[in-house]
């Protein structure tokens, strides 16, 4: 039986006689009736049935859409094209966008592309387009044009690596939090910041996707959210790892742009956001970029010397947020800056002060610098990111001890080094084989659902268990990320294996 959102039926008919004088439209219906599905026809598909019922004399496939309730009939093609049948799957980040095509008849990923949101043009942090849109409804209108060209761009990269166009494919499920899914349909987002932060819509649903402005057939599914900063990237992330099926205790950690966190079992689960910042996505790093081509990805520092790995194996262009990582930690444990992420000159002639700025900064590749607000950027958002962690712990009352899995998750995180994103104080110091770096689960859970909809009940169940927990009222939060700002921490204690680190190369 079909479980996705989407299906295609190949059925061979008996044309109409005068016996027989039902129909094509009804001879459809009765058919797939037969195969236990109840259908309705939409209006495109109502206007293919001559001349393709004649010319294929009733042998015909027919492309069906989940839209929310009932299944739709939407195309009509001549012979068996059963085995055609593709879907896309969408993580609409605020820096970065993914699509996945999916040949939905096996499961199987075709290709999958990723571009930098449009958005940006309207500022590289959340907040900003908020208020650039806000009592505007031009400029709302323009970022969500924005945010169309983005998914335009990202299926015609699709198509020209597959052959398959946007209008050969039935439907699209989206993942994003709630401030892109108001985006995306061109909703006011100022309710996502401002009190009493109810939001406009958080169950959307099915949408026509061509009421949308998206050229397929079918629908799109907006994945639903639990909160103004709580959206469908985590509720995807939550359907990727299966935590709320598990009877041990889990972490969901999902860091970019914003971090989000849940924590929980079958039982319960806890979860919080807030702010992190577009540093791990290369947003703000003078030199960052997304993990694509020609990004350093990864950074050593040996005999005083910085080595770098290129995607791609090119001429590197910038620095991506795994990289970020390796270098800092590099930095750190070879004393090239302190524990407050200071640039210290006399460890290197590496680093320099840039001629044009003024600014310190350290020479990763030649004509690539790293600068000393590059690092407090970046240490702002893994502050935060480790204070949400360790608040979340002290509110529920459970240790690192009592955690099974830790997931981090997260565009970036699949590439991540676990030890470097310790020895910085991203991540808690734990046992390295319960650190999951899950990667895009936002991408993932969109794909399940699309070849899965009963995962909705699902999503459903899992909202309804939710507790919320909002960051920003928290009264010592501030506090609690000053003193997560240094490297690791200022309690070093906390971080035992990195201490052992810096003892080893003082020895």
């Amino acid at each position: 039986m079909n479980r996705g959102v989407t299906q295609k039926q190949y059925l061979e008919l008996v044309p109409p006689t005068e016996e027989d004088a039902r129909s094509s439209q009804m001879r459809i219906l009765d058919a797939l009736k037969e195969k236990g599905i109840t259908a309705s026809f939409t209006l495109p598909a109502l206007q293919k049935l001559y001349p393709i019922c004649d010319e294929a004399d009733y042998n015909i496939t027919v492309s069906l859409a989940w839209n929310g309730s009932i299944w739709q009939v939407v195309d009509l093609e001549a012979g068996d094209t059963a085995a055609e049948h593709y879907g896309y799957a969408a993580d609409l980040g605020s820096t970065t966008v993914v699509v996945r095509l999916v040949n939905c008849s096996d499961g199987t990923v075709l290709a999958e592309e990723s571009e930098y949101n449009r958005q940006t043009a309207y500022g590289t942090d959340i907040l900003t387009r908020i208020f650039a849109c806000k009592d505007k409804p031009e400029v709302l209108q323009d970022i969500r044009a924005c945010t169309m060209e983005t998914f335009t761009l990202l299926f015609e990269k699709l198509r020209q690596k597959t052959g398959i166009a946007p209008s050969d494919v039935l439907s699209m499920v989206v993942s994003g939090n709630t401030t892109m899914i108001h985006f995306l349909l061109g909703l006011d987002p100022f309710c996502v910041f401002s009190s009493p932060y109810a939001v406009r819509a958080d169950r959307v649903g099915f949408l026509p996707a061509k009421e949308m402005g998206f050229p397929m057939k079918g629908c799109v599914y907006c994945v639903p959210g639990k909160s103004n900063y709580l959206g469908g990237d985590i509720l995807s992330g939550m359907i990727a790892t299966e935590l709320y099926k598990k009877e041990t205790i889990s972490v969901f950690f999902d860091i970019g742009t914003n971090g989000e966190l849940v924590v929980g079992n079958r039982e319960f689960l806890l979860c919080g956001a807030g702010a992190a910042g577009p540093a791990l996505e290369g947003g703000v790093v003078k030199t960052g970029m997304r993990a694509a081509e020609g990004a350093v990805d990864t950074v050593k520092i040996e005999d005083g010397k910085i080595q770098c790995h290129v995607i791609g194996e090119g001429k590197p262009k910038g620095i991506c947020g795994s990289g970020i990582i390796d270098l800092l930690a590099e930095l750190f444990l070879n004393g090239w800056i302190n524990l407050f992420g200071t640039l210290q000159p006399e460890r290197s002639e590496k680093i320099k002060e840039d001629p044009k700025t003024g600014e310190w900064c350290v020479e990763y590749r030649e004509g690539l610098n790293f600068y000393q607000s590059d690092i407090a950027e970046f240490l702002r958002t893994k502050s935060a990111a480790y204070t949400m962690v360790e608040y979340m712990m002290r509110e529920s009352g459970i240790s690192m001890e009592d955690i099974d899995r830790f997931y981090a998750a997260g565009a970036f995180g699949k590439h991540v080094s676990k030890e470097s994103a310790i020895t910085i104080g991203m991540y808690p110091d734990m046992d390295r084989e319960r650190l999951i770096c899950a990667g895009n689960t936002s991408l993932e859970g969109a794909e399940k659902i699309l070849l899965d909809r009963t995962r909705i009940e699902e999503i459903d169940r899992i909202l309804e268990e939710m507790v919320y927990i909002q960051f920003g009222q928290v009264s010592d939060f501030i506090s609690m990320m000053a003193a997560a700002q240094a490297i690791p921490h200022t309690d070093l204690e906390r971080f035992p294996s990195v201490q052992k680190k810096l003892e080893e190369r003082k020895q």
